[in-house]
């Protein structure tokens, strides 16, 4: 499939081109510059995108300039050691009408996910995670989709597709291959009780921001089981990003968002990485530009940290612990990794479900062991179980 003509190419940085500059993240990128040929894609392990979509924002017009702005922060960075095989293919030409744009985004994601590349998208509104899932269903993956941000994003069965329902859609989509969803950083006076019941009654997973900033650590295992992370900048406090129309004065701090998506890189099951709704009209001196920039380098640096040990494939190199629970019929199988020292349980499912196969192992943390040694059973499990069966 030729995908280079839904990209527009970039133009060169003259700091990326100075000599003195040899270290600097711009010259270890590979791009789609005017003027030159489409890059071979295939021979990248990571695809940088720029969706300058915005029709589908609410109250943050103006989102369709960043993609320009956290490339010029992210490529002024300092590189790390890393043998880099990362492209960027410019910025996506938007469509006539915005389902166009996703349309678009959903073929060219596919393309990427099937030559194995990891892609990450500069976007835009949020409601282009919609086009994000899609592509998966076209590849008929169930997929876990985690979303940081400090609402749901549910909207209404009635609403058109925007940054604010784009949620319900995907959970409404036919056919449907959301495994889970999990919200990290949501404020319970935005979403209300409601929606967190009704969170609860899906079995998906939230994580409220006071538990973030009391344990960050227990976000590690949510983003470790992600296929797709959305990551609305909005969920970061307005001090520290300005630059959206919806910022709020609580919120992550920006080091809590860099380590999330370190995480999120880490995570060997992760194949696309979504950063929306950065609105340089409402920017202070670059300062969400910045932030963004550097969310992205952790990013990569998680990726090119992967450990490769999930024990679905291989069981050689973990160490295995059985829990037997009092008064229950569940024994669970904890798998620790004597290479990364990170966690998985073991959930049983029915061979007649084998489309689940890949989420019946889940990840998890110590303190989910801890929960089933003191015969309790872990709500990731028991969330996991409810779906699996």
């Amino acid at each position: 499939m030729d995908i280079s003509t839904y990209f527009q190419a970039l133009e060169p940085s003259p700091y990326e081109t100075a000599d003195e500059q040899k270290n600097i993240f711009g010259k270890k990128v590979s791009k789609n510059l005017k003027g030159g040929p489409f890059p071979e894609y295939a021979n990248f392990d990571i695809a940088i995108i720029g969706v300058g979509e915005d029709r589908g924002s609410v109250r943050n017009d103006g989102c369709c300039d960043a993609p320009d702005r956290v490339r010029e922060k992210l490529y002024a960075l300092k590189t790390s050691t890393h043998n880099y095989r990362i492209v960027d293919l410019g910025n996506l030409i938007p469509g006539e009408e915005v389902r166009d744009t996703y349309s678009a985004l959903t073929s060219i994601m596919v393309e990427l996910l099937r030559q194995g590349v990891f892609v990450v998208i500069l976007g835009g509104s949020q409601d282009l995670t919609y086009a994000q899932y899609v592509a998966y269903q076209k590849l008929e993956e169930t997929v876990n989709i985690v979303a940081v941000d400090s609402r749901f994003d549910l909207g209404s069965t009635e609403e058109m597709l925007s940054s604010e329902s784009y949620l319900g859609k995907i959970v409404l989509h036919e056919p449907n291959f959301l495994f889970n969803f999990s919200n990290i950083g949501y404020q319970t006076y935005f979403v209300g009780m409601d929606q967190v019941d009704l969170m609860d009654k899906l079995y998906f997973d939230s994580y409220r921001l006071g538990q973030v900033h009391k344990d960050i650590e227990e976000a590690e295992p949510i983003v470790r089981n992600a296929d797709i992370v959305s990551f609305d900048i909005s969920s970061i406090r307005q001090s520290d990003a300005p630059g959206n129309g919806n910022a709020s004065p609580n919120g992550l701090y920006g080091e809590e968002a860099c380590q999330i998506v370190r995480y999120a890189g880490m995570s060997d099951k992760l194949s696309s990485f979504g950063l929306y709704e950065i609105n340089p009209l409402f920017d202070n001196h670059d300062q969400t530009a910045h932030l963004a920039g550097q969310m992205i380098w952790y990013l990569i640096d998680g990726y090119y940290h992967r450990k490769k040990d999930v024990p679905l494939k291989t069981k050689t190199g973990f160490t295995k612990f059985h829990v037997a629970l009092e008064n229950t019929t569940h024994e669970i199988a904890f798998y620790k990794s004597t290479k990364s020292e990170r966690w998985w349980m073991e959930v049983p499912y029915p061979n007649a479900k084998s489309r689940y196969h890949r989420h019946h192992l889940v990840p998890c943390s110590y303190k989910d062991y801890e929960t089933a040694c003191n015969n309790e059973l872990p709500e990731r499990w028991w969330a996991a179980f409810q779906k699996l069966n």
